[in-house]
């Protein structure tokens, strides 16, 4: 990503992270994703981070890419969220999961749904470990389409911010993940398969 855009990105996140705590007199409560004239959300649960990662994925019509150090279990491998991956690639032709791992050693220790999944469906959903000089970056998020993001800053942390409709922002880390994606290495269960 160039100086300038991370600059765009980084002025754009902070202006809605402000956002959390600016007094709305029509604010009624509800923090529905998809019930407000907003669709920028800022997270600080994981409960919120689960919520926004169900919404922004089950939005999606042709690709959901991921960025994760280790598919974190408490957002992807959970039931919720794997029925919508799984409608996802089984209803749509053409459709794409893309997952890129930090820390792959660590999916691999324990038993993960997503990745069972992933080499069951391995024509609909590629995993690739983050490629070693790639992996200075900390944050985790999910882009749907080119159109919502739900990005975190860091990954060890449950704040961040959800956007399912912020063409700018999710351009941007989609171009970020598309590099890092090109110089990685696929996942050693997988089979290459193309969807024809």
């Amino acid at each position: 990503m160039t100086v300038t855009a991370e600059s765009d990105a980084t002025r754009a996140l902070a202006q809605l992270a402000k956002a959390r705590y600016a007094s709305d007199p029509n604010n009624t409560g509800n923090t529905s994703l998809h019930g407000s004239s907003e669709s920028l959300r800022v997270l600080t649960t994981r409960a919120e981070v689960r919520a926004a990662v169900n919404a922004a994925a089950a939005g999606a019509q042709r690709l959901i890419s991921i960025y994760s150090p280790d598919l974190e279990p408490e957002l992807y491998d959970q039931t919720a969220f794997l029925d919508v991956i799984k409608h996802f690639v089984l209803a749509r032709n053409f459709s794409k999961v893309r997952v890129l791992l930090q820390e792959p050693a660590r999916v691999m220790r324990d038993s993960n749904r997503f990745i069972a999944m992933g080499r069951r469906l391995s024509s609909c959903i590629d995993i690739r470990h983050v490629a070693p000089d790639s992996r200075e970056q900390n944050s985790a998020y999910l882009i749907a389409d080119d159109r919502a993001i739900v990005f975190r800053m860091r990954a060890d942390a449950w704040d961040g911010i959800a956007d399912l409709n912020n063409q700018k922002v999710a351009r941007l880390y989609l171009k970020e993940f598309d590099t890092v994606w090109n110089t990685s290495a696929p996942e050693r269960g997988q089979r290459v398969a193309r969807r024809g």
